[in-house]
């Protein structure tokens, strides 16, 4: 159907109603009722265009902020999350390394410790076989000197029993005897 005929018939139905209205007490103007209609809906629209829509587009915006900022606390919930993983992470590798640091400084301490002590014990050991040689020697000259000393007192004996006096090699060859006879049996070879 064609909107024109439909609009005409709608007027004519319109007229119709007033005229037949128009003879009583009570009546309904169709054609103000449908400028209020009309009215009505032009101020929706400028309501709508004016009022709802910036507040719609205002809303709208509040609430991809707010989801923004929802997703951003979860972001960083998460990063938040892994930071203390990674934290932790570190931690442990800190007290891990630390942990090797330790037994190798204990190590090497005792690797020192050890070093030292046989040093002391090489000086130790020096120092006794330095301390037996000088024993040694001091015995070796004391027992010259004792020798030395037995053997003036054997020929001043030996002068008086003799009677004479002692010649420088007369005195070497007794002192030769007696060394041989007081040596014993390790020195006569």
């Amino acid at each position: 159907m064609d909107l024109y005929a439909v609009a005409t018939e709608g007027a004519r139905a319109v007229v119709a109603l007033t005229s037949e209205e128009a003879a009583g007490g009570f009546t309904i103007n169709l054609f103000w009722v449908i400028v209020s209609a009309v009215n009505f809906l032009v101020f929706l629209a400028l309501v709508w265009l004016f009022a709802f829509k910036p507040l719609g587009a205002m809303l709208d915006s509040r609430k991809q902020r707010i989801a923004q900022g929802l997703r951003d606390a979860e972001t960083a919930r998460r990063d938040r999350e892994l930071a203390e993983s990674e934290r932790l992470a570190a931690l442990n590798e800190a007290r891990r390394e630390a942990n090797e640091i330790i037994a190798r400084a204990q190590k090497v301490a005792q690797e020192q410790r050890d070093a030292d002590i046989a040093a002391a014990r090489a000086d130790i050991d020096r120092m006794r076989e330095r301390a037996t040689a000088e024993i040694d020697a001091e015995k070796h000259r004391a027992i010259a000197d004792l020798r030395a000393e037995v053997t003036d007192l054997a020929l001043a004996a030996a002068g008086r029993v003799v009677g004479e006096e002692m010649t420088g090699e007369r005195q070497r060859r007794l002192v030769e005897e007696f060394l041989r006879a007081s040596a014993g049996p390790e020195t006569r070879n």
